[in-house]
């Protein structure tokens, strides 16, 4: 195997995590959504905090493909 092979595997393995981003971003908006039928009133207490967490949840997504362009393009 060589050196061009061994870049792609670890490209791919790299971002093998975005599909728990998602996951995570669902169950995020799912718990939103849940919150906010079951108490319409705290939606502005709740929405900031949902924001963050989406915000966090997706930095990971970014970081994740940001090392894997360094593995197959660096």
């Amino acid at each position: 195997m060589g050196i061009e092979e061994a870049k792609l595997i670890g490209g791919g393995l790299a971002v093998i995590g975005v599909g728990a981003v998602g996951v995570g971003i669902g169950s995020i908006f799912g718990s939103f959504i849940s919150s906010v039928a079951r108490n319409p009133a705290a939606r502005a207490a709740i929405f900031p905090t949902t924001m963050l967490g989406f915000a966090l949840v997706e930095a990971v997504a970014l970081y994740q493909l940001l090392i894997a362009f360094l593995i197959l393009f660096g």
